[in-house]
C-alpha cells in the first residue's frame, strides 16, 4: 500500500506518534471543520488554507493560511508544509496544484481529477467513456434559444465551470423561459423523468481498495437548490441499493479516486439509475455518518489519503439528517432559535459549524436523528427542521 505516513517514517510498521501526518486542507468551511477534528482525532497536525481568518476550519486546526483558492504562493506554502495535501471546496487553481504534485508533492484527490470534475463537459465525457449511465447532454459554448429549441424541452442547463450549491444550473420548460438562460460555456442535459434522488459515499486509498455507504434518500429545499433533509437507508429494494453502491464503486474506479467521493444520482420513473455528478470531497448527503456509521466520510477520507486502512461503512441504526441554513432575510452576526428542543430529542445529534455571521440560505449546521425505526427517524427530523432556525441580527 502507498502510505504517506510509511514514506515520512520510513517503516511502515513503525509510525510516528504525533504527528502522525502533517495533512493539509484547502478550503476552511464545515467540511473541512469536520475532516481537522477528525485528523487530529487520528494524532495529525492539520493546516488549513481559506480566505477568511478564524475559518470554521481554521478555529480548530493547528494553523491557518489566510489566503485566497488561486494565490500561488500561499498554496505553495501549504502544500510544502505538508505530508499530504487535500481539499473541501472544488474551486482552486488545479493547474497550481499540478505544479507542485509534478514537484514531488503528494496531493489527493490529484489535481488531474480535480480539473475533470471542476469542468461538468470533462466529467460527463468521461463518465460517457466508462459506460457510466447518466442524462443525455449537449455542450453549447455560447448559449441560445436556438439551441434549447433544437435540443428539446424540458432540459437542465448546467454551467461547466463555478457552479456550486445550485449555482450555475437554470430549468428551462419551454422557450417562454428565455429569461433564464445562463450565458456561458454549459451543458445541457434531458431533465429526467425523477423518482427519487439519491447518493452514495465512496472511499478509495491509493492501493485501491474501496468502501461504499449505504445509499441515501435526498430531498431539496428548491429556493435555493438545497439538500434539505436525507434518509438512510433510501426507501428502495435492497437489489437497487446494491446496484446503486456497485455504480458508484464503478464511477470513483473510473476517476482513479483517492479520497472520500460524494456521487450523486436520480433513479427515474422506469426504475433506472443514472449518475447525476461526482464530488471529490466528503459531501452534505454524508454527514449522517458522523452520528450513525463505524467510520465517518471525515476520518475515512483522512484514512484514504494518508494511504491507511480504510473503516467500516455499516449503519449502527437508521437515520435522518436536516440541513440548517440561514433563514430567507437574515443577515449579520448569527442566532439559533431551538436548540434545546433539539438536544431534548432523542437520538438528535446537532452540528454547528461555528460561522459567525448568517446569510439566507447559508449553511449554518445539522442535525441527525438515528431511531431503530426509520420512520420516526424522519418524524422527528421533520418536526425539528421547523423549530431549529438560523437567524441574523441584522433581518433585511
Amino acid at each position: 500500500m502507498t502510505s504517506v505516513i510509511s514514506k515520512s517514517s520510513g517503516d511502515p510498521k513503525l509510525l510516528p506518534a504525533g504527528p502522525l501526518a502533517r495533512v493539509g486542507i484547502i478550503g476552511g468551511g464545515q467540511l473541512g471543520r469536520m475532516m481537522t477534528k477528525k485528523a487530529k482525532q487520528l494524532g495529525c497536525e492539520v493546516h488549513v488554507l481559506d480566505p477568511y481568518p478564524q475559518s470554521p476550519a481554521g478555529t480548530v486546526a493547528t494553523y491557518q493560511i489566510v489566503g485566497r483558492f488561486d494565490d500561488p504562493v500561499k498554496i505553495r506554502a501549504l502544500v510544502e508544509a505538508c505530508d499530504v495535501t487535500t481539499y473541501d471546496i472544488e474551486h482552486i487553481d488545479a493547474e497550481i496544484l499540478a505544479t507542485l504534485e509534478q514537484e514531488g508533492h503528494t496531493i489527493y484527490p490529484t489535481p488531474g481529477l480535480l480539473a475533470v470534475i471542476q469542468d461538468k463537459l470533462l466529467q460527463k465525457e468521461l463518465l460517457v467513456a466508462h459506460d457510466i449511465p447518466t442524462a443525455p447532454f449537449l455542450a453549447v459554448d455560447d448559449p441560445s434559444m436556438a439551441d434549447m429549441e433544437a435540443f428539446g424541452f424540458p432540459l437542465v442547463q448546467k454551467a461547466r465551470k463555478g457552479g456550486y450549491d445550485g449555482k450555475g444550473v437554470s430549468v428551462l420548460r419551454s422557450s417562454e423561459d428565455e429569461g433564464e438562460i445562463l450565458h456561458c460555456p454549459s451543458i445541457l442535459e434531458k431533465m429526467v423523468d425523477i423518482d427519487v434522488e439519491l447518493a452514495v459515499m465512496v472511499a478509495r486509498n491509493p492501493s485501491g481498495e474501496v468502501v461504499t455507504y449505504p445509499v441515501t434518500e435526498m430531498e431539496f429545499d428548491m429556493r435555493a437548490n438545497l439538500l434539505d433533509l436525507l434518509l438512510v437507508p433510501a426507501r428502495i429494494s435492497d437489489g437497487l441499493a446494491e446496484e446503486a453502491r456497485a455504480l458508484a464503486a464503478r464511477v470513483v474506479k473510473a476517476l482513479d479516486g483517492v479520497g472520500v467521493f460524494g456521487v450523486e444520482m436520480f433513479l427515474d420513473k422506469s426504475g433506472t439509475l443514472l449518475v447525476n455528478e461526482v464530488a471529490p470531497r466528503p459531501h452534505n448527503s454524508g454527514h449522517y455518518t458522523l452520528d450513525a456509521c463505524v467510520t465517518c466520510q471525515f476520518e475515512q477520507h483522512i484514512r484514504a489519503i494518508l494511504g491507511m486502512p480504510l473503516g467500516a461503512s455499516h449503519l449502527w441504526a437508521p437515520a435522518a439528517m436536516i440541513n440548517l441554513i440561514g433563514e430567507p432575510g437574515s443577515r449579520g452576526p448569527a442566532r439559533i432559535a431551538g436548540l434545546p428542543e433539539a438536544l431534548a430529542t432523542p437520538g438528535a445529534s446537532v452540528h454547528i459549524y461555528g460561522k459567525t455571521e448568517c446569510r439566507p440560505f447559508r449553511k449554518m449546521g445539522h442535525i441527525t436523528v438515528v431511531d431503530d425505526r426509520e420512520n420516526q427517524a424522519l418524524i422527528k427530523a421533520k418536526q425539528l427542521r421547523d423549530i431549529v432556525t438560523f437567524h441574523g441580527a441584522n433581518p433585511e
